[in-house]
């Protein structure tokens, strides 16, 4: 069989793609999104280890604690900012084409992205017990558990600041690029009192102030730019002064050089967001506004544009299952003791040789693993809804993994 009968059929499937795709489609939208999407697996997938007790249970590790020269692909491979402009971009062009209430709009995009939250919690809370019986170390489960809830926390920030669409809205009409000013100032503040000089006084719960603002602030940003609040001159000064807070703050007020949590670390610049954070979204965004017609140059290509269609159709779930898909293979391999690049400790230069040998296993197992996983996703077939009974218990199945996760059960 020749190299061209084998590939026919994903010409065609790549042409229909493309011909099914709506004139107004805003390709490089699209494309942003699924960059960010793919960022988080590539980032979890890579910066993220496990040790090896002496029962043999799993525990989280980094290579960031052996190697911190590795911190700047963090700052690649952090793309939230990314993802929640283009979020705020899309949501205020959605609700502006709303045809009920600002309610009935809130609730259908709450419902498409409670649904794969609530499968992965549901089919963990399930698992679990079944793994533990069939000897499966407790440790590894509560290890397990934390990884596949990590993300989860973006899905519960994200629908508050959808909520907040409207009023960001009227923000961006009135102020422009400049309604996200607040937020940076608010993150500003908060970061001032925690890492200053009176920061031993500062009460333990002040940096969850942080989470909000510090999100919203790509956000509105995205809302700024659907309204046509921000143009290429903008953009150029979110990206320009970007990169120059992002270098003070290293520099000059020595903020911790990775974008993620490293264990053990005293500091961190992701739970909650601190100014380095909103400092790498604003260059993040402008790169991004600026770079959106080139982008869609390029996506006007079907065999660019259809991988493109296939992650946005699947963007739940690969968020909710890409920790499960590294589990699928670390788990198995925890029995067999240390595993280069899986199990063993990432503590040396092999380990990320052969992490990136990995990769490519974890993503089939995603792909597999999504097959089955992407009716969470999917809305369900009309005049067939789940029963009660079926949302009842999967509702408790999840409460029980989030308990076990949480550490509360």
């Amino acid at each position: 069989m020749s190299p061209a009968t084998v590939l026919a059929p994903l010409r065609r499937t790549v042409g229909r793609i493309d011909r099914q795709t709506p004139a107004h489609r805003d390709r490089a939208v699209d494309g942003l999104r699924a960059l960010a999407l793919l960022a988080v697996p590539t980032g979890h997938w890579m910066l993220g280890g496990f040790t090896l007790d002496a029962d043999g249970a799993l525990h989280n590790s980094s290579p960031l604690s052996s190697f911190g020269e590795l911190a700047p692909a963090s700052w690649l491979l952090q793309m939230l900012g990314v993802f929640f402009l283009v979020g705020g971009y899309a949501s205020v062009l959605s609700h502006r084409r709303r045809s009920g209430s600002t309610g009935a709009w809130l609730k259908g995009r709450i419902v498409r992205l409670g649904r794969p939250v609530l499968g992965v919690t549901a089919v963990w809370g399930l698992a679990a017990p079944v793994l533990y019986a069939a000897g499966v170390p407790e440790a590894t489960l509560r290890t397990g558990a934390t990884l596949v809830v990590q993300p989860l926390w973006f899905v519960a920030v994200y629908v508050v600041v959808t909520a907040l669409t409207p009023y960001c809205a009227r923000a961006a009409q009135r102020l422009g690029g400049w309604a996200a000013a607040p937020m940076l100032v608010s993150v500003a503040v908060v970061d001032l009192l925690r890492y200053g000089p009176t920061a031993q006084s500062v009460p333990s719960w002040l940096p969850v102030l942080n989470v909000l603002p510090g999100w919203l602030f790509a956000y509105q940003l995205g809302v700024a730019w659907g309204e046509r609040r921000i143009g290429r001159r903008g953009a150029r000064l979110l990206l320009v002064g970007g990169v120059l807070l992002f270098a003070v703050l290293l520099a000059v007020f020595h903020y911790p050089a990775s974008m993620v949590g490293v264990p053990g670390a005293a500091r961190t610049n992701s739970h909650p967001p601190s100014l380095l954070v909103l400092a790498l979204a604003s260059a993040q965004s402008g790169a991004a506004i600026l770079l959106r017609d080139r982008l869609a140059r390029l996506l006007a290509r079907p065999a660019l544009w259809a991988p493109v269609v296939v992650v946005n159709l699947c963007a739940m779930t690969i968020l909710c299952w890409h920790q499960t898909a590294m589990l699928a293979a670390a788990v198995p391999a925890s029995f067999a003791g240390g595993v280069a690049g899986l199990t063993a400790a990432p503590d040396s230069p092999g380990w990320i040789a052969a992490r990136m040998a990995w990769m490519p296993v974890f993503a089939a197992l995603l792909v597999a693993i999504a097959r089955y996983a992407r009716r969470f996703e999917a809305p369900p077939a009309p005049g067939r809804p789940p029963s009660a009974a079926r949302r009842t218990v999967a509702g408790l199945l999840a409460a029980g993994f989030g308990l076990f996760a949480l550490g509360l059960a």
